[in-house]
């Protein structure tokens, strides 16, 4: 997948809308280790790099066949 720029950081609310989940099955999904990589910025909050979720998306492509 290509993207405009593979070194931006999304914020969760962006993640979120992007897969069109709720924010609580990202957590969720973040709590069974099933989300994608995360950054802890010092005040808590998470950010995805975008080459992470591309790469996230990639490997579940073949699960869902």
């Amino acid at each position: 997948m290509a993207t405009a720029n593979p070194s931006k950081k999304l914020t969760v609310p962006e993640v979120c809308e992007e897969l069109r989940i709720s924010r609580s099955t990202f957590y969720d999904w973040r709590a069974k280790g099933r989300a994608p990589r995360c950054i802890t910025l010092p005040n808590g909050s998470l950010r995805v790099r975008r080459t992470d979720l591309d790469r996230w998306l990639n490997e579940r492509e073949d699960l869902a066949a």
